[in-house]
């Protein structure tokens, strides 16, 4: 893992000093960098190899969880920073940046930047409203592993990583869409900031995929205030609105099961024709050709 971090971090040297340019890539998981059914993302094998062989960090910005994301970089072969829950918290790896980011903490052999208060406190207010609402949704603290399973459709050892939730709690909503945005009213006077996602319904504080992808940007320009930053965002639902709105180019993965996220913004914006992982390459292949790597112009984020 180590001789990886080292060939790595030589790489992004590399490009820095050739072009004085960097291309940030932050990506959701379920359903645009894997597969929504499988889970698998094979389909992008080879251009996510490509792409961190060029020295272009590919950042998770995902719903999942830390225990999650620690079994499941490996599995992508990412060892770069990770935003979990929904904009949550960053986890920045000690190589990624030459000093230590501000506000951040040494937890678990990352630094960590968080933004949301803890699982325990939106825990206490899911039960305060359960005995007038509980019948319209099934919190994940009381589901069993069992039952994990079948409303994700994961594996029963990566079901047991998703129930190990740190700041947020989703829900599965039982009721109608009329009722459900009743719900979301209720809980932002209440002080939440829920979050729709693929499946769930994610109980949490304020912060999202945008405000994360935003401080992790600035703290990266602080440390490299010599190079010219840009971002690309790449996701498929609803909780990536906040991220597509704010990344310099956004975009928007086809679904098999719902339409492209809806978004303000016009310029820089893609919508893929294939699905998930399929997507996911198809748009950055063309975003960052190859022959980006090897022309004169320094114009590594050039779009095609």
């Amino acid at each position: 893992m180590n001789e990886t971090l080292q060939e790595v971090d030589i790489m992004q040297s590399e490009l820095i000093s050739k072009y004085n340019r960097q291309v940030l890539i932050f990506t959701d998981l379920d359903g645009t960098l894997l597969d929504h059914y499988s889970y698998e993302h094979e389909d992008a094998k080879a251009c996510m190899e490509r792409l961190l062989g060029h020295g272009i960090p590919i950042i998770p910005n995902t719903s999942k969880t830390f225990a999650e994301l620690i079994t499941l970089r490996k599995r992508l072969g990412l060892n770069g920073p990770f935003i979990v829950e929904n904009g949550a918290a960053i986890f920045i790896n000690k190589n990624f940046l030459p000093e230590k980011p501000k506000g951040a903490v040494w937890q678990d052999g990352f630094w960590v930047k968080s933004f949301s208060s803890k699982r325990n406190y939106w825990l206490g207010l899911i039960k305060k409203i359960s005995p007038e609402h509980g019948h319209l949704f099934e919190s994940f603290a009381n589901m069993s592993l069992e039952r994990i399973v079948e409303t994700t459709g994961l594996e029963e050892s990566d079901a047991l990583l998703s129930s190990q939730r740190q700041f947020g709690e989703p829900l599965l909503w039982k009721g109608t869409e009329e009722q459900l945005e009743s719900f979301i009213l209720m809980l932002r006077r209440l002080g939440a900031h829920p979050v729709k996602g693929g499946r769930f319904l994610h109980v949490g504080g304020d912060c999202n995929k945008g405000i994360a992808l935003t401080w992790l940007l600035k703290e990266y320009q602080r440390q490299h205030r010599n190079v010219t930053v840009s971002t690309i965002a790449l996701g498929d639902g609803k909780n990536d609105v906040a991220m597509l709105e704010i990344a310099d180019t956004a975009v928007r993965i086809a679904s098999p099961v719902h339409e492209p996220p809806e978004l303000e913004r016009t310029i820089k914006l893609y919508t893929s024709n294939k699905l998930g992982p399929k997507g996911w390459t198809e748009v950055l292949d063309q975003l960052i050709p190859e022959s980006v790597f090897f022309s004169s112009s320094k114009t590594p984020d050039k779009t095609t």
